[in-house]
């Protein structure tokens, strides 16, 4: 099974390793929806600027055994809390997304709780369901990991749902 996940706030030395994870071509491709260029690093430190600065915007670093493994966030969109998380390429598929987003979930009162994901991230899509979201439409945008419009899927954490008791 996966080491223990641990969530805390993010700090300004882990800014560098979140852009080293963001080199990784292919998990551009399989985010879709990342960065226009995750090569520039002062577009990279003015959205993390940005984003740190906005109160209403939940980002925590993800660590296992003591290493920084990716980020995970809450953030508003309009009237709705959306989520996101990105892992290190090198430690995917040991459950760390998973757990990342469901201690995340633990930490906000609101329901409900959307995201979205490429339809062809399975991946992605997995981590979601198991906690407990539900494709609730369809969209499509370019996706600049891809350099080409996108379709994927809107997912919803309802009211009631991955109860903070269930995790």
């Amino acid at each position: 099974m996966t080491s223990e996940v641990r969530l805390r706030p993010v700090r300004d030395d882990d800014l560098p390793v979140f852009f080293a994870f963001e080199q990784d071509p292919q998990a551009n491709w399989m985010a879709a929806f990342g960065p226009k260029d995750p090569s520039d690093r002062a577009a990279f430190d003015a959205h993390w600027a940005r984003i740190r600065a906005d109160e209403r915007i939940v980002n925590r670093t993800i660590m296992v055994d003591g290493e920084v493994v990716g980020h995970v966030a809450a953030f508003p969109v309009g009237e709705r809390t959306e989520v996101s998380y990105w892992i290190d390429p090198a430690r995917w598929g040991r459950g760390h997304a998973t757990a990342a987003l469901a201690a995340l979930l633990r930490e906000l009162p609101q329901r409900p709780v959307h995201a979205r994901a490429a339809k062809d991230n399975a991946a992605s899509l997995a981590v979601l369901r198991k906690c407990g979201f539900v494709v609730i439409g369809e969209d499509a945008g370019y996706a600049a990991g891809r350099g080409e419009e996108v379709e994927e899927y809107v997912l919803e954490l309802p009211a009631g749902g991955a109860d903070q008791r269930d995790h």
